[in-house]
């Protein structure tokens, strides 16, 4: 598996070749299968896919929040390395239940879930659930732990801080609800914050608010992102460096301005063709990418976008296509491009 490129700088997280799967009794789902990617400190990436192509699983795997049985890591490493103590940890050989484990998440790595009322405990005031991560990662008293949560709500633009410590997450509006979550996501100062679709239930003006926001925060925090979305916009606005998932693998991976302006893979080419682009000269009608996504079931023995792709030649139909540098930091899994 090639290893995607980002840049020369020591990367706060490096993935090599993982796959997690989940296993049934009448088949394997290979919901990630053979993902690699650098992180940089500092830096932004959006993973980008249609639903079911794994990003939200790789990101579960990063966190080691995968239910087993029946989902299981069977290879590859998660190299975190850790800005706090200095150390390297391949968090895929911990124990997800273990202490280090506990550490990591939360204190070296926080995520940001889609809908904040799945993640947020409905019997307890929005202050003491903050305060009890910064208790647990910081070694605190509640009523410094109280403090920071009010520090966090400050810094996040919450309406009346002090009025939301004591409230409960019903009494919010969701933008509100994920602001909160922001708030308790960077509370413990975190390395590397996942955000996995986090606005998706939010109106338009509430999105560019939230996204504002995180970018704002992370340059407070010196914090990596990794923002993962099927919103093509989002990550125009927010991401260094975009990887394209397609049926658990990376079909492509640049930098943000060199993908939307030279899309090299034809499902890339695809998902920007499907997008209304506003203030556009000429007319063009949107083009759907035809057909549909095969099942993770599906043994495919060549590329898993060659029955939709309007560029498929024989061998598409045959070999697995490998991702290889087309320019300088861009690379593709397409056989369009043997021998670049």
């Amino acid at each position: 598996m090639t290893q995607v490129p980002v840049n020369s700088t020591p990367p706060i997280l490096d993935i090599k070749n993982l796959k997690t799967y989940f296993f049934t009794e009448r088949s394997t789902v290979r919901s990630v299968d053979g993902v690699s990617f650098s992180l940089p400190r500092k830096s932004t990436l959006g993973i980008v896919g249609e639903s079911g192509c794994g990003k939200s699983v790789t990101a579960m795997s990063i966190m080691r929040l995968i239910q087993s049985p029946p989902g299981k890591i069977v290879e590859g490493e998660i190299n975190l390395h850790s800005q706090k103590t200095g150390k390297v940890t391949d968090i895929a050989k911990l124990d997800p239940r273990g202490p280090e484990m506990r550490n990591i998440r939360g204190g070296e790595i926080a995520i940001i879930f889609q809908e904040p009322m799945m993640s947020l405990n409905p019997l307890y005031t929005v202050g003491d659930q903050i305060a009890e991560a910064v208790e647990i990662h910081q070694k605190v008293k509640h009523k410094e732990a109280l403090d920071r949560a009010l520090e966090m709500l400050t810094k996040v633009q919450i309406s009346a801080p002090k009025q939301r410590l004591n409230e409960y997450p019903h009494q919010m509006s969701g933008g509100m609800r994920q602001r909160v979550m922001i708030a308790l996501a960077l509370s413990c100062n975190p390395s590397i914050l996942i955000a996995d679709e986090p606005t998706t239930a939010l109106d338009v003006t509430v999105q560019s608010q939230i996204l504002d926001l995180m970018t704002d925060l992370q340059n407070d925090f010196d914090a990596s992102i990794i923002i993962i979305t099927h919103n093509l916009g989002v990550v125009s606005q927010m991401a260094d460096h975009v990887a394209v998932m397609y049926l658990g693998k990376i079909v492509e991976f640049a930098e943000t301005r060199a993908l939307f302006h030279d899309a090299l893979h034809p499902y890339t080419v695809g998902l920007l063709n499907s997008v209304p682009v506003l203030g556009r000269k000429e007319k063009k009608n949107l083009e759907p990418i035809k057909g549909i996504v095969p099942m993770p079931t599906d043994i495919i023995p060549g590329c898993a976008f060659a029955p939709r792709c309007p560029h498929a030649m024989k061998i598409c139909h045959e070999q697995k296509p490998v991702l290889r540098e087309v320019h300088p930091g861009h690379t593709a899994a397409c056989w369009l491009y043997e021998g670049a």
